[in-house]
This record gives structure tokens, C-alpha cells and sequence, in this order.
């Protein structure tokens, strides 16, 4: 088995894409339009869906927000350098919710980032990204 995507629903797919792609340099790797139940779907993601797990936008017309809810925690992306990462990010225009630094009671290095409908992206330092126990 393998993880293949994970959804999100967003208020305008094109301002979303511009974010997962000009901001965090995602690639926007498909498109898809269904007419009759009016929804369009764009996959973004680092690298081919083949052999990385992608984030699907999905718009359905004419919704503009939605409540996130209490379960939905983040996304998670590993960087080499968090501390330029977000610099670079915050030139481009994107929200640094949370600044590069150590996790509260820990050591890894982490940053917030926000999505234009709100949703957190958590960069992780690379080097740290798969560090602690494994099962």
C-alpha cells in the first residue's frame, strides 16, 4: 500500500494552487473539472504521484470557506533550511504563523506557515524530520 494524496477543501483554486506553487514551489502536477456535480480538483505536489504522496485541492463551486473543525491538525513539509525557507516565504507574500525554533520541550527545529483558507503548514528542519522512536 502507499499513501497517495490528502485533501483539502478550499474557497479559490486558483489562489490556492498560486500558494502551493509560487510560495512553497510545488509543482501542479493535474487538473480535473466535473460539470455535473460542480467541483474541480488540482493536484499539487513535489514530486510525481508515482512516488510521492501529493495534496489534492478541491474547490466545489460557489463555496468560498469552510469550518475547519478541531481534528484537522496540519500539514507537514521537511525543508534543508527552515530559517531561509521562511524568509523566502514571507517575501512571496505567505503568513509565518509560527517563527522558525525549537518545538516546545524538544529540539527539532519547526515553523508554521498558513495557506489562504487558513490551513497550517508545519516545515520541519530536514535533518530532524524522522528523528525519535521507531516502531
Amino acid at each position: 500500500m502507499q499513501l497517495l494524496h490528502t485533501m483539502i477543501r478550499v474557497g479559490d483554486l486558483d489562489r490556492s494552487i498560486a500558494f502551493y506553487t509560487d510560495i512553497l514551489g510545488m509543482k501542479l502536477l493535474r487538473k480535473s473539472v466535473n460539470e455535473e456535480y460542480k467541483y474541480t480538483l488540482a493536484f499539487v505536489g513535489y514530486g510525481d504521484e508515482s512516488d510521492t504522496a501529493v495534496i489534492e485541492l478541491t474547490y466545489n463551486w460557489g463555496t468560498e470557506s469552510y469550518d475547519h473543525g478541531t481534528a484537522f491538525g496540519h500539514l507537514a513539509i521537511g525543508a534543508d533550511d527552515i530559517y531561509a525557507t521562511c524568509e523566502d516565504i514571507r517575501k512571496a507574500g505567505g503568513k509565518i504563523s509560527r517563527e522558525p525554533g525549537p518545538v516546545k520541550g524538544g529540539t527539532t527545529h519547526i515553523a508554521f506557515v498558513e495557506d489562504p483558507d487558513g490551513y497550517k503548514v508545519e516545515l520541519i528542519q530536514m535533518s530532524q524530520a524522522t528523528k525519535g522512536i521507531k516502531g
